[in-house]
């Protein structure tokens, strides 16, 4: 085990530089929004926050939306498992049981390879 490939982030130091450095572009970016003047078209977006605020409550509005959403978009656990259950019984014209694979054959043509 010792032959194995160390990569940028299997040192913990390297995580904590990448971490300062975030905190670092997060400080500066809050420090820039009071020196830099932007042009608003709308008074609201002068308030303080605003922007992180507003991506915030989209992001939860987002979730809400999906969770929303997910209640009849949810198909069950098994749904794709029992498609094409229906004709399993009998073949046309056999006795025999048949599987899922030979109903499918028989629908694209009956190119049967062990027959």
């Amino acid at each position: 085990m010792e032959n194995e490939k160390k990569y940028l982030f299997d040192k913990p130091e390297n995580i904590k530089r990448l971490l300062y450095l975030l905190y670092a572009s997060c400080a500066l970016l809050f420090a820039l929004d009071f020196v830099i003047h932007r042009h608003v078209i709308h008074s609201w977006e002068n308030l303080w926050g605003f922007y992180p605020l507003y991506g915030f409550v989209g992001c939860v509005v987002l979730v809400l939306v999906a969770k929303w959403m997910r209640t009849f978009l949810m198909r069950a656990e098994d749904y794709y498992a029992n498609e094409g259950n229906a004709g399993l019984d009998k073949k046309p014209g056999t006795d025999k049981k048949t599987s899922v694979d030979e109903i499918h054959n028989d629908e694209l043509g009956g190119n049967h390879v062990d027959d």
